[in-house]
């Protein structure tokens, strides 16, 4: 049975947080991971804090230790900030199915907001909206716990890199796509969403094989969206 939470902002980012936790847990693994990885890319511990607190977005921080040198003058500034806007750009439709949390007038908290949002806090809080439990606290509460874990994760990974030399040894390496999966599960409401996942899949992989880069996850995105509209409105036609 699920139970009304009272609509007080500490209570929905108590909520928020709490639903997060599970999830967050996993974000803390690669998020060593990566703390790890950047150490061996030859970033400094500013540098790595900096980039989780300013960028926060791990699959654009691991693509970006792929292009990063030690060397700044030969540091490729344009494709790095290139790579990292191609897979973020994701957020665009990720954020737009947030704008029912926020009326008019909060709606300038409500981007101030959105540097919180993570895939995994917009999951927990899209699911919470379902049940009609989700609000602007409730996805502060879950973005917020998200942020400091990485953040704290990623600073302790940096820290340990010289004793973590294979994160693959821990399986610390599959975390990413555990979380992944744990929350795709979490979202499935019936075989209705089973054609746009199969579409956002088979998409993105054939896009990954044939188009340099990391255009396959807007592209599979945008496929599986693009499914998922065209088979509500036959459904409702019918």
């Amino acid at each position: 049975m699920t139970v009304a939470v009272p609509y007080r902002l500490s209570n929905q980012i108590y909520a928020g947080a709490r639903a997060c936790l599970p999830v967050a847990i996993s974000v803390g693994a690669y998020g060593v991971v990566w703390g790890v990885l950047a150490r061996g890319a030859g970033l400094s511990l500013l540098e790595a804090m900096l980039m989780s607190v300013l960028v926060f977005a791990g699959s654009a921080q691991f693509v970006a230790l792929d292009l990063w040198t030690a060397t700044p003058a030969t540091l490729p500034i344009g494709p790095l900030i290139l790579a990292a806007l191609v897979i973020n750009l994701r957020y665009l439709l990720l954020t737009a199915t947030l704008r029912p949390l926020f009326s008019a007038k909060t709606m300038g908290r409500g981007v101030l907001l959105m540097d919180l949002v993570s895939d995994e806090s917009w999951a927990i809080t899209v699911a919470a909206m379902a049940r009609g439990q989700g609000s602007a606290g409730f996805l502060l509460g879950a973005g917020g716990l998200t942020f400091v874990c990485w953040f704290a994760t990623t600073s302790i990974g940096h820290l340990l890199g010289s004793t973590i030399d294979d994160p693959s040894k821990y399986g610390l390496d599959f975390a990413f796509t555990a979380t992944f999966l744990a929350l795709l599960l979490g979202m499935w409401k019936g075989r209705g969403d089973l054609l746009p996942w199969l579409v956002a899949a088979v998409v993105a992989v054939i896009a990954a094989k044939t188009i340099p880069g990391s255009w396959y996850i807007l592209i599979g995105g945008i496929a599986g969206s693009l499914a998922g509209a065209a088979w509500e409105v036959r459904r409702h036609a019918d």
